[in-house]
């Protein structure tokens, strides 16, 4: 859908509700919005997708298992990871697995048992009434059009302890850096975290937090 008006009333933050968000960024697809609180800049309501759009472009997405460029792609979080979790065989979830689900192999190869749980390509509803011991998002939380229902969906899954693995292109600190930024320019990126969105997740919901890289986050909830 397209955005090219401005419009008249701010969207209120799809992360943390608040209402007074200001205007960030506009092109020629969308404008973007900006939260004081919790620093998240999103996409304007107005431009969202539908879920047959949204659908037919992630089809389009090529992650083969076999691809070895895709495998070291997503090490960038697996090893880490791993590092993290220890040498007992832990329970995980890959939340937004995609079409070719291939973080859990790594996971695997690591001793742990990962189950694979995506909304449009694996949406098994009976994987969202257990518990894990880490939850990993790979490339998936941009895509969140109201990130504050899969957070909470994330912190009734994870246990006491828990671990939680992400990778999304951290959001640039300035407004001129963002308007060349290649990341905004996929209409399903409708979500854009900061750093310091993560700190404040993390000092608000108890999480230990590091940032591994500039698209890499590991945090680990309170016992």
């Amino acid at each position: 859908m397209s955005d090219s008006s401005n419009p008249a009333q701010p969207d209120a933050c799809p992360l943390c509700q608040h209402a007074a968000t200001t205007p960030y960024h506009a092109d020629k697809l969308r404008h973007y919005w900006h939260c004081p609180v919790c620093q998240l800049v999103f996409a304007s309501r107005q431009s969202l997708l539908n879920s047959d759009a949204e659908l037919a472009i992630y089809q389009q997405h090529q992650n083969n298992p076999a691809d070895a460029g895709y495998r070291q792609f997503l090490n960038k979080l697996a090893t880490p990871l791993l590092q993290r979790l220890g040498s007992s065989p832990l329970q995980g979830m890959d939340f937004g697995a995609g079409p070719g689900p291939t973080l859990y192999l790594l996971l695997e190869q690591g001793g742990h048992q990962v189950c694979n749980y995506d909304p449009y390509f694996a949406p098994d509803a009976t994987l969202l009434k257990q518990q894990y011991d880490f939850i990993c998002s790979t490339e998936a939380i941009e895509h969140f059009y109201q990130p504050a229902v899969e957070w909470q969906l994330w912190l009734d899954l994870l246990k006491p302890a828990g671990w939680l693995g992400l990778m999304t292109r951290l959001r640039p600190d300035e407004p001129a850096d963002f308007a060349r930024w290649h990341y905004k320019n996929d209409p399903t990126h409708v979500s854009f975290f900061h750093v310091q969105t993560f700190q404040w997740l993390a000092a608000r919901d108890g999480f230990s937090l590091e940032i591994i890289g500039p698209d890499v986050v590991i945090m680990q909830n309170s016992p």
